[in-house]
């Protein structure tokens, strides 16, 4: 597969579409899901063009690895997520449900 520079993700990446941005570090990128399937649902993406969480794991630096979940848990931990539960969602792929070609989790709480 070829990473698709047109994707939404890509686009707010490069502040061609906004974002309601919630959380940022070096790495990675959360804001508001537009149309939320939960009371807080969050989007966490990476900055690099990854296609999927295989790409992701199989070709990021160490770093950018950890940045992604250490944004993510801060998510988690300033939301008081932890306390009632929370989903961590990542679809891959066709058979996977996957709309955009961007890796992507959803954090539902």
């Amino acid at each position: 597969m070829t990473y698709d520079e047109s994707n939404i993700f890509a686009k707010i990446l490069r502040k061609e579409i906004p974002c309601n941005v919630i959380a940022e570090n070096l790495n990675a990128l959360a804001f508001n899901d537009i149309a939320p399937a939960a009371p807080m649902h969050f989007l966490i993406i990476p900055k690099k063009s990854y296609q999927n969480y295989h790409d992701f794991i199989s070709t990021a630096s160490r770093q950018e690895i950890i940045d992604l979940n250490d944004l993510m848990n801060s998510l988690i931990s300033k939301h008081n997520l932890h306390e009632n539960g929370y989903r961590i969602i990542t679809n891959t792929g066709n058979d996977g449900n996957q709309e955009v070609k961007h890796l992507h989790f959803h954090l539902l709480g």
